[in-house]
């Protein structure tokens, strides 16, 4: 991940870290955004960097897609740019918003769409007793990512093959290892996909409709990619 400033020194703030964007009366389900970020860096957020305006065609896509009316969506509001090493800090906002979010629709399953650093607080925050599935797009899952937290929880990983931010390699190797783990771990390759998510867009935003209209009700909502996903060897290229 590339490096940001750490000059500053962290701003506290009793900002919400929820921020709803649709908010039907009495949701069955919930989906939770969360945009990339920086390996270390003490800045605040804001709406209009790339991290979080990178996400917007996404949403919009997946928005269109939902199974039912009734899902709330929601993104997730960091307080800071950085992962911030032991301190996790995109993590720990992560987990605030889902306790905010039980605070205001109850015990919803929830899926958790997580982006680059969005990906990592996604895995991260997967234990929570809300949620119930994670998407996580070209993530930032370094090696030896904890995934006991999984557990009963269902995992997907897409990663484009010429992403030279993150690794495919290494998000691999963790959805390996949570197949032990989760109720179902799987992953495919986007083939010519950059991290960005531009190379091939259209199959980028396709394919995570798809995929979270499934893990939101996977009982009425075919699973979009192919069965080799979720084995043991190479994974799939798209």
């Amino acid at each position: 991940m590339p490096q940001d400033d750490t000059s500053s020194s962290p701003r506290t703030t009793a900002a919400l870290s929820l921020l709803p964007r649709q908010c039907p009366p009495r949701p069955r389900a919930a989906l939770l955004v969360l945009h990339g970020g920086q390996e270390t860096s003490v800045s605040p957020t804001s709406p209009r960097q790339l991290a979080a305006l990178r996400m917007e065609p996404i949403l919009r896509a997946v928005t269109a897609a939902l199974p039912h009316e009734d899902v709330l969506v929601a993104r997730v509001r960091y307080r800071l740019r950085g992962w911030n090493g032991t301190r996790a800090d995109a993590g720990r906002d992560t987990l605030r918003a889902l306790d905010e979010l039980t605070a205001l629709a109850g015990p919803v399953p929830t899926v958790l769409l997580g982006h680059s650093m969005g990906g990592r607080a996604a895995l991260h925050a997967a234990g929570h007793p809300q949620v119930t599935g994670v998407l996580a797009l070209a993530p930032w899952w370094p090696t030896g990512e904890p995934v006991a937290q999984t557990a009963g929880r269902r995992i997907v990983a897409l990663h484009g093959a010429r992403d030279r931010v993150t690794s495919p390699a290494a998000t691999a190797d963790c959805v390996h290892r949570a197949q032990g783990t989760a109720a179902r771990a799987g992953m495919a390759v986007i083939d010519g996909g950059d991290h960005a998510m531009l190379r091939r867009h259209r199959l980028w935003h396709r394919t995570t409709a798809a995929v979270v209209a499934h893990l939101l009700d996977p009982d009425a909502v075919p699973d979009p990619l192919p069965r080799e996903c979720y084995g043991a060897g190479a994974f799939p290229v798209l």
